[in-house]
């Protein structure tokens, strides 16, 4: 199932999405351009993963890590599908980050790779932007590169976990404008989502609704204001956006 949150006429609802309609909760079906997309959990920690993938490790002249690369994300960094997102005037490359975001399910706490899928409750698709001249170190993403408001989009919607077969066997695309730029699969992170999950969970509890942003393969470019940037994860869905500069970001009407 593809369970979503949305606003629609002034109230925040829990939906479903089947044939392009979002069937709110009380039975209504919905067009999806009519309503607001909104992150499909409110995400509680967050785990962020440098350097997940060789190819991108290589394209930014590092080697891959031997151990798991994680920072932490504020929920303020989060907007939904169709939103916009700021490129700041003083941003000099500002690049998208295409990645499978794993949604925990239930409390977990020193679980074995072998039972990791047990504690997922599913899969969204996450663009988690980034801006090269903000970053102090590749290896630890300082805050202002990373939790920016607005910098992560996550949807439209979240697929069950028994809905994907494998989730380390996924493709995963960006479109710029409609043009293909970023292409990978799931099968070549440096540590897969069992891995991860044992790892996070080896030393912290894991709480339902938090999110484990898996980390980026190589082709990443500068986007600019007015780009409609589309990230894509085989099998759990497409996520629009658009880059926006800081005039129209905060005008006032």
């Amino acid at each position: 199932m593809k369970r979503a949150r949305v606003a629609y006429n002034g109230a925040i609802h829990h939906a479903r999405v089947e044939n392009d309609q979002v069937i709110l909760a009380d039975g209504r079906a919905v067009a999806e351009d009519r309503v607001v997309w909104l992150p499909p959990v409110e995400p509680g920690t967050t785990f962020a993963l440098a350097i997940n993938y060789a190819d991108h490790a290589k394209e930014l002249a590092f080697k891959a890590p031997e151990k798991p690369l994680a920072f932490l994300k504020g929920p303020g960094t989060y907007v939904g599908h169709r939103a916009v997102t700021r490129k700041p005037a003083d941003a000099e490359f500002m690049h998208y980050e295409c990645e499978l975001a794993v949604i925990i399910g239930r409390t977990a706490r020193e679980v074995k790779a072998k039972d990791a899928y047990d504690f997922v409750a599913g899969y969204s698709v996450a663009n988690d932007y980034a801006i090269r001249n903000y970053l102090q170190n590749y290896y630890r993403p300082n805050l202002r590169t990373k939790n920016r408001d607005g910098c992560t989009v996550l949807g439209p919607w979240m697929v069950d976990r028994d809905d994907v077969a494998d989730p380390m066997a996924l493709d995963i695309r960006t479109f710029v404008n409609g043009v293909q730029v970023q292409a990978g699969n799931t099968r070549d992170m440096v540590f897969g989502v069992p891995a991860l999950i044992e790892y996070l969970s080896s030393f912290m509890t894991l709480a339902p609704g938090d999110v484990i942003l898996t980390g980026t393969p190589d082709g990443i470019v500068d986007v600019k204001p007015g780009d409609q940037v589309v990230t894509e994860v085989e099998g759990v869905g497409r996520l629009l956006n658009t880059i926006v500069d800081d005039e129209t970001y905060f005008q006032r009407s």
